[in-house]
């Protein structure tokens, strides 16, 4: 891992997603999945779980039953006809996603592999492999990887739904605001480290919708400059995190979106917690960082984690 290079493979996320949003125009590459899929079963750890959760999440609130495994568990839906699994690891060789995929592999069910390394064992042991062409994170860290990890998933949303929308204008929108937060950081950078370098970690809050964006901010904290973070559920905050609030120099960076922002920001303001926000503005917050399309969910979905990415890189930098 290295903390130069880390910092150079988010300098060029907005060229990488405009590739893939070129690439996606080109070709849907879930094609060639099966006609009949009954149930969608996601499996993956770290970055790809997170990911996974909310693509879980989508497609279930349009109809399809679809879930998001640990690929450590034990045990999971049953290899059966009309199951599309759909391995996730961005090198292809995490020992416990290709354990959980030998469970179904040879079929029934069909296996589409989601990674970054075509030649990998992952995708040796898959009947199709979706490259989530990101390019070598030479930083060592899963960071476009995540990214293109999200916008692929729409791709098979979209499949699996047929909802109409043009999702390579998204990621050429989305593209633009990372772009946009990159070319401005002399501007808010510095007061994002200044205000979230606390005694006691950083925390991560975000809608269920988008509750990757936390997870993944999380751990990028811990990953690189090793600081102690934790992500939580905007509305789950007010039952397991507003505790820490009485005790710690609490500081969080909130991506707004959620119907319980408000909940939440009334401890805040009664305990002189230290918030940012990444996107909209909240009542009370410290600080506010905006950026291009950030009132668009979907683009706040693929773009708002280079927040804590580029924080996180700094302090890294500066140990």
């Amino acid at each position: 891992m290295n903390s130069e290079l880390y910092l150079s493979d988010l300098e060029s996320k907005p060229e990488r997603l405009a590739a893939l949003a070129d690439a996606l125009r080109a070709e849907d590459p879930f094609r060639e999945l099966p006609e009949r899929v009954d149930r969608v079963l996601f499996l993956g750890m770290g970055s790809s779980r997170y990911a996974a959760g909310v693509a879980a999440l989508r497609l279930r609130t349009a109809g399809v039953d679809a879930h998001a495994e640990y690929a450590s568990a034990a045990a999971s839906l049953p290899n059966r006809e009309g199951t599309l699994v759909v391995p996730i690891s961005a090198t292809g060789s995490s020992r416990e996603t290709l354990d959980a995929t030998a469970r179904y592999a040879g079929g029934p069910a069909y296996l589409a592999a989601l990674t970054n390394q075509p030649g990998s064992p992952l995708a040796g042991a898959a009947d199709l492999v979706i490259d989530m062409r990101a390019g070598e994170e030479r930083g060592g860290v899963a960071c476009r990887t995540f990214q293109h990890t999200l916008a692929l998933l729409l791709a098979l949303e979209s499949r699996l739904t047929g909802r109409t929308g043009d999702l390579p204008a998204l990621l050429e929108r989305a593209a633009k605001a990372s772009a946009d937060l990159l070319d401005r950081r002399d501007e808010w950078l510095p007061l994002a480290m200044e205000l979230l370098d606390g005694p006691n970690g950083v925390y991560t809050i975000a809608p269920a919708e988008r509750l990757s964006s936390a997870e993944q901010s999380a751990l990028m904290f811990r990953e690189g400059p090793r600081r102690p973070a934790d992500a939580c559920e905007s509305g789950d905050w007010s039952h397991v995190d507003v505790y820490l609030t009485k005790t710690l120099d609490y500081r969080a960076l909130l991506f707004p979106g959620s119907r319980y922002d408000d909940q939440a920001m009334d401890w805040v303001r009664q305990r002189g917690s230290t918030v940012i926000t990444v996107g909209a503005e909240v009542r009370d917050a410290t600080a506010a960082i905006r950026y291009a399309g950030d009132d668009d969910p979907d683009v706040a979905l693929l773009t708002e984690t280079l927040v804590a990415e580029l924080v996180a890189a700094y302090w890294w930098a500066g140990q």
